[in-house]
């Protein structure tokens, strides 16, 4: 596979979002694993490009780094930017709720920091051919993983009026959705839809002027939830974030940066779950067993700063949370 039809360098082309601060809240796991003698291992379930995986392994000497990647050509584009760090490294083809399994699988016992970047990377919006982009005609495809599973044509083409309209309204958040499906529906029994511009005409076609004068771009909710749907996005992070605060050794931190309410949402719950006391309301006494496992390290969602979205534009959206293992039961 051609690793990119861009020629720029992969670190012209990507800078990563909140970079500085997600690795002042990575810093203390990777520091409490240096102060007990071991090498800290830290796993970024959404490698990309590779900038925040470069920026840990230059910050951090003794760090071993996990990269995961369903996108073979963000492994590819990836493992040529860490090729210097290649003694501390493992990249791996696999979704992000597999975590669990892929550092069982390479020896480690446990990890001491993880981030998520969520959404669609920068090489999946820059590949005009990827058909992520609603700016862009290209084939309707959307999968992060070109190797498997159903494209967003297969799904807008071959799913009746009801499910097209779940999942537009459940995972676009988008209040025209009933319209949108029909207006799909009719227009593929005159021809089957199968570029993201035909896909862009049949949602402008119903979506009024002013809501999208005030909304952005009439396209831009739908595209994201049928993105959601082609991806089994909240799915997998229903499954990833237990999984990987599972894996957690204690001091071990984990940083999620979310881009939509529904991303953030599930974050949130597994966060707080962790983070509460399970002892009965009024007990007198909290046993063991029923203290908290974890430390929320922000308050609500951190937003980026000003100065961040100038720096990178696609920072504007992004959303973070952090927790640490504060305790592990045996």
């Amino acid at each position: 596979m051609p690793v990119s039809g861009e020629e720029r360098p992969t670190s012209e082309r990507h800078i990563p979002v909140l970079k500085d601060r997600c690795l002042n809240l990575l810093a203390p796991g990777i520091e409490r694993a240096n102060a007990e003698n071991r090498r800290a291992v830290v796993v970024d379930c959404t490698l990309g490009m590779g900038g925040h995986s470069e920026a840990i392994l230059q910050r951090f000497e003794n760090v071993h780094l996990i990269g995961l990647d369903r996108d073979e050509q963000a492994l590819a584009l990836a493992g040529a930017r860490l090729e210097p760090f290649a003694d501390r490294i493992d990249l791996v083809h696999a979704v992000y709720d597999e975590i669990a399994d892929v550092v069982q699988d390479l020896g480690f016992t446990g990890i001491d920091g993880v981030l998520f970047d969520l959404g669609v990377s920068s090489l999946q919006l820059d590949e005009r051919e990827r058909g992520f982009a609603y700016s862009y005609d290209a084939p309707l495809d959307m999968r992060m993983d070109t190797s498997v599973g159903p494209t967003a044509e297969d799904l807008v083409n071959d799913l009746d009026r009801g499910e097209l309209q779940r999942i537009i309204r459940q995972w676009g958040e988008e209040k025209f959705a009933g319209r949108i499906a029909s207006a799909i529906v009719q227009q593929r029994q005159d021809a089957r839809i199968s570029t993201t511009a035909q896909l862009v005409e049949v949602i402008r076609s119903v979506v009024p002027a002013a809501a999208a004068r005030n909304s952005g771009h009439p396209a831009k909710r739908t595209f994201q939830a049928l993105r959601i749907a082609v991806n089994e996005e909240l799915d997998v992070l229903e499954r990833a974030i237990p999984s990987s605060m599972g894996a957690l050794n204690v001091g071990g931190r984990i940083v999620v940066m979310s881009y939509h309410s529904l991303e953030d949402k599930i974050t949130k719950r597994f966060f707080v779950q962790g983070s509460t006391s399970s002892a009965p309301p009024g007990f007198p006494v909290e046993l063991e067993e029923h203290k908290a496992e974890f430390k929320v390290l922000t308050k609500g969602t951190e937003k980026p700063s000003e100065q961040e979205i100038a720096e990178n534009p696609r920072a504007a959206s992004a959303r973070l949370r952090a927790v640490e293992r504060i305790l592990k039961r045996s």
